[in-house]
């Protein structure tokens, strides 16, 4: 059953460890530890009073907004295209985001996200989402637009499992999405196959109330079953395979994610995030911390985490310190709330508020919708 506590809870606590460890990126753990003590960051670092999220979260963001752009289409237009292409449209906006200022001058609109100034800022971007958004040809699993398999492919899919929860589509076309999704900018098989990977971890999680080691041992299957033929699947299910297995040995922490490695490539992001999620599978916040102090790509490893914990345990069970000061922690409870609503549009029904988001790209985020119930019962 789609729960709404479980859409909220992934999205915000992925964006909770994005930005833990967006403070941290680029830091070496003698830094880390030299600013914030033996423990390392346990809090987050405020500019101006709010914890900032980096691209890793804005791009989540666009591929939700893709994913709900794509069924409103053709529901109210009969319209029917992939979904990765109207998440490639997305990126294009966000793209816009990065190089412009806002409002966007004469910019093609395909989502409400470019009425939020909060989303014109450069948060690190990826250099591999920039040059290939830039050159307008989408990348495919089967026509690459590149070889890269940088994290920025898998950091940004999360919202593909959860959409795609209890719905009719198998799940192996759900996990195809996913990595279609990250081959628009990632073309390596280790850019994609492990976005594939997290679609599917979350997904069961969301579905089946799977625990989270029996998601991530069947999304190995799925992903032999999907991708035989695959140049790196022995890699990669290697790879998720020791972070399960020092998940449940007493190796400390950190000696166990350099074991992983820094995150800085997808399969490496994944395979910490497991890692975290495992090794505290009802506490967010040790999850979390341990994510992201390390040397590595900390904000990346710290929102996959997040996605996957924040998935199992829910909204409910994030600390309120992660909740408190979040940037734009309104509007991702409301992607997140769309992404579990999905489209109300038909011949017969209306919604101004999603008309507003989702057809005129007119909605600013200010907005509030009457039909939002916060007892989960329903769910």
């Amino acid at each position: 059953m789609r729960n709404r506590d479980r859409f909220r809870g992934c999205l915000i606590a992925g964006a909770a460890g994005d930005a833990l460890g967006y403070a941290v990126e680029f830091s070496s753990e003698e830094r880390i530890a030299e600013k914030y003590g033996s423990s390392g960051i346990t809090e987050y670092s405020l500019t101006q009073g709010i914890a900032r999220i980096s691209d890793d979260t804005q791009m989540t963001l666009f591929t939700a907004a893709g994913l709900l752009l794509g069924t409103t289409v053709a529901r109210t237009k009969g319209i029917v295209g992939s979904f990765p292409r109207y998440i490639a449209m997305c990126y294009r906006d966000w793209l816009e985001t990065q190089r412009g200022s806002y409002p966007a001058a004469g910019a093609a609109k395909h989502t409400w996200l470019m009425n939020v100034p909060e989303l014109f800022s450069a948060r690190a971007p990826g250099n591999t989402c920039l040059t290939a958004l830039s050159g307008g040809t989408a990348g495919t699993v089967n026509k690459p637009v590149n070889d890269s398999k940088g994290c920025g492919g898998v950091m940004r899919v999360a919202p593909i499992g959860l959409y795609f929860c209890d719905r009719d589509t198998d799940i192996l076309r759900s996990d195809m999405i996913a990595a279609e999704a990250a081959a628009i900018t990632h073309g390596h098989d280790l850019g994609w196959l492990p976005a594939a990977a997290l679609a599917h971890i979350i997904r069961r999680i969301c579905e089946d109330d799977m625990p989270v080691d029996e998601a991530v041992t069947d999304s190995l299957r799925a992903m032999g079953e999907l991708f035989p033929k695959a140049r790196h699947l022995y890699f990669f299910t290697s790879l998720m395979k020791r972070a399960m297995d020092l998940a449940g040995k007493d190796t400390e922490p950190l000696r166990a994610i350099h074991k992983l490695g820094e995150g800085w490539v997808a399969e490496e992001t994944l395979a910490i995030a497991v890692y975290c999620a495992l090794k505290y599978p009802e506490d967010i916040d040790r999850a979390l911390i341990a994510s992201v102090n390390h040397k590595g790509d900390s904000d990346s490893t710290g929102a996959v985490t997040g996605n996957i914990l924040g998935a199992k345990l829910g909204f409910s069970k994030i600390p309120d310190k992660y909740r408190i000061g979040l940037e734009l922690h309104d509007l991702i409870v409301d992607i997140a709330d769309d992404l579990w609503k999905d489209c109300p549009l038909n011949g017969r029904n209306s919604d101004e508020i999603w008309e507003r988001k989702y057809v005129r790209m007119t909605y600013t985020g200010k907005g509030k919708r009457t039909d939002t119930n916060e007892d989960n019962s329903d769910n």
